[in-house]
């Protein structure tokens, strides 16, 4: 029977082996709290918290970089599902549509999923990319950026043998600029849309594709 003096319940212990074959002490609290940081499954938090022996900083760091392997590994499955977003600025002056797909109607009606169309419909909004990625440019496109950065650096003096390295520099430059996934995201310029969207594939265990997008501004030619 409890009682006014009775003693506090003791935490409850889980017993997880490292993988140096020692048995380390992890807390149903320390898997509760990991999970509600990363979103990873019980076992996966289990076994991130043994290798780390309970750091839960490490743990994370160590779930984020598995999480992205198998992110990777799902770039190559039908993304079929989705959402148009759209995102209006400045007094209705401009807005953008964008179209981010997913493989199940199950994520795509997710709160974290929607918030990610959003963010990049605002990303669109604020930094004016002209293609989804880098494979997208037009050809012409392409060459003509290509003569433009050679002639630039033999008018430097480069030399020859180098001219070929500061064209592909210049044109990274040029990706990160006008391609949307290539571009540092606008609300956290640490990491780009394309790894913005590589996280929300690890996180919510799916193919995640931004299709394509459509901004206008008000009195802009198309």
């Amino acid at each position: 029977m409890g009682g006014a003096g009775a003693p506090p319940t003791a935490p409850t212990w889980v017993s997880v082996s490292s993988t140096e074959a020692r048995e380390v002490e992890i807390t149903a609290q320390q898997v509760q709290a990991l999970r509600r940081q990363t979103g990873a499954g019980v076992m996966d938090c289990k076994k991130a918290l043994a290798e780390t022996e309970g750091d839960i900083e490490k743990a994370i760091t160590l779930l984020r970089k598995q999480g992205q392997a198998r992110a990777d590994a799902r770039m190559s499955r039908q993304a079929s599902e989705g959402v148009v977003a759209a995102y209006v600025h400045a007094g209705g002056r401009i807005g953008v549509l964008v179209e981010v797909n997913c493989e199940t109607d199950f994520v795509a009606r997710t709160d974290e999923f929607q918030q990610l169309a959003r963010n990049i419909a605002m990303h669109i909004a604020a930094e004016q990319p002209r293609w989804v990625q880098a494979s997208d440019l037009p050809e012409e496109v392409l060459e003509k950026e290509k003569e433009i950065y050679r002639a630039l650096a033999i008018k430097e003096g480069r030399p020859e043998k180098v001219l070929g390295k500061i064209v592909e520099g210049r044109l990274q430059k040029y990706y990160s600029e006008t391609c949307l996934l290539d571009q540092p995201y606008v609300r956290d310029d640490q990491k780009t849309v394309g790894e913005l969207v590589k996280e929300a594939r690890a996180k919510l265990g799916e193919n995640i594709v931004v299709r394509r997008f459509m901004r206008f501004q008000l009195g802009e030619e198309q």
